[in-house]
């Protein structure tokens, strides 16, 4: 085990067709919000460039974007580490999803066919799957997908771009409290397909809204528990 904490071979390499240090960032910015690589955590360059099988340049290229975006801190003589979230930067985020989130269900109630609906169902039964098997990881991508249908069922653009914007600090809070949401979260899933299947806008608003708060209260007690 490296001082990374990732295992040899769990990372793949990466192809080299391409701008490098983009693809670099995108991984390593994955393993950030998938919490592979922890909050605090030291990144070595050498080690990260020997898991993705590159070059330390576009790595220390890589580290030095994540750090202008906030998700790596980088201190004089100490190196780069992973950032660590405060309580307030994560209650503001939050609360910004809330608003999007909510406005994106009241959308949807209007605009979603059964198409639409059908694929949330599907994601849905996806989701309680993964809960069944303790499959964090999956339960985190399928809630992000589900998530992600309803802003696209909504159809604003704009909407959809900013909150594309929040999307993997989203899912770098909530991946802490996924099991801990466990199957609640997918029963709200559930009411709020029925209220948008039923196009009742002011429930579908309602529910979005209880849902991301639920979320937002779970990551502050879980951060001072």
């Amino acid at each position: 085990m490296l001082s990374t904490g990732l295992p040899q071979g769990a990372v793949p390499r990466l192809e080299r067709p391409g701008p490098l240090r983009d693809r670099v960032y995108e991984a390593l910015l994955e393993l950030i919000t998938t919490r592979a690589l922890q909050p605090g955590q030291h990144l070595v360059e050498s080690e990260l460039a020997g898991h993705l099988g590159v070059s330390r340049q576009p790595v220390r290229e890589a580290l030095q974007r994540l750090n202008t975006e906030g998700w790596v801190d980088l201190r004089p003589a100490q190196g780069a580490f992973v950032h660590e979230p405060t309580e307030e930067e994560a209650d503001q985020l939050l609360t910004v999803r809330t608003l999007l989130e909510a406005e994106a269900a009241r959308l949807a109630a209007g605009n979603a066919d059964s198409a639409g609906i059908q694929v949330l169902e599907d994601i849905l039964a996806e989701g309680l799957r993964a809960v069944e098997a303790d499959d964090v990881d999956a339960a985190v991508a399928l809630n992000a997908r589900f998530h992600a249908k309803i802003m696209e069922l909504a159809g604003n653009a704009v909407l959809a771009e900013l909150a594309a914007q929040v999307d993997r600090r989203v899912r770098w809070y909530y991946t802490p409290v996924a099991r801990q949401r466990g199957e609640q979260s997918w029963v709200e899933h559930r009411e709020m397909i029925a209220a948008i299947a039923a196009r009742d806008e002011q429930l579908a608003t309602r529910l979005m809204r209880e849902h991301t708060e639920h979320t937002r209260r779970s990551y502050h007690a879980r951060a001072t528990s």
